[in-house]
């Protein structure tokens, strides 16, 4: 015991020394940057812009007077974007000295052109009620789904689609079903069976029994 004591001792030192350097080497790269976000043509202070490291998963947002404060390494890149305006991109110096960083980051205005738009009154009164009349207004969201669930729209789609997943499984387990209910007995045969034979016939009618091509 004597002789694996002093051996912890100098393990204990040794690992205090490197976390030591290690967090010397740490606090040197870790910088505090804070700066000011405005616009450049008024320089006046952006609000709730996007302030992030790239890379990263830490970020802030600009105050109501543009100003804003975050911690960084050197050579983090910064990365401004607001809406309307062009992202900016902004890298801290490796060699800089000391651990505070200011900035104040001048943000211009994107500029979207939308397609010329001229409008032009009618001719005359008439003109315009029969124009509005016979203007074709596009179907809304329950117009298209009425259409959808057409009882002739949901044949056709029947008759092309396939079962999926869930309609295979329930066709599955039908049958199985079926099968079991069954066991031990002759299964029934329909063809005394009116109602039986009322679904044949509506089925023949509907085109169930078509080939399809």
């Amino acid at each position: 015991m004597k002789r694996i004591l002093p051996i912890l001792i100098i393990i204990f030192f040794t690992i205090c020394q490197r976390a030591q350097a290690q967090f010397e080497q740490i606090k040197d790269s870790v910088v505090q940057l804070y700066g000011v976000v405005m616009t450049a043509d008024s320089l006046v202070g952006i609000p709730s812009v996007s302030v992030t490291i790239k890379g990263g998963r830490r970020g802030t947002f600009t105050n109501e007077q543009g100003v804003f404060s975050i911690v960084a390494l050197k050579g983090d890149k910064i990365e401004f974007s607001s809406v309307g305006y062009k992202p900016k991109l902004v890298e801290i110096p490796r060699n800089l000295e000391g651990n505070q960083f200011s900035v104040v980051q001048l943000m211009v205005v994107d500029t979207q052109y939308l397609p010329v738009t001229i409008i032009r009154p009618r001719p005359t009164r008439e003109q315009f009620e029969r124009d509005f009349v016979n203007t074709q207004v596009p179907d809304d969201d329950l117009e298209i789904a009425r259409k959808n669930t057409d009882e002739q729209t949901r044949r056709a789609l029947l008759a092309v689609l396939p079962a999926d997943g869930k309609e295979a499984a329930n066709y599955t387990l039908r049958r199985q079903a079926q099968k079991y209910s069954y066991t031990g007995t002759t299964p029934p045969i329909n063809l005394m069976n009116p109602m039986a034979w009322a679904e044949f016939i509506k089925a023949w009618k509907r085109g169930d029994f078509k080939s399809k091509k």
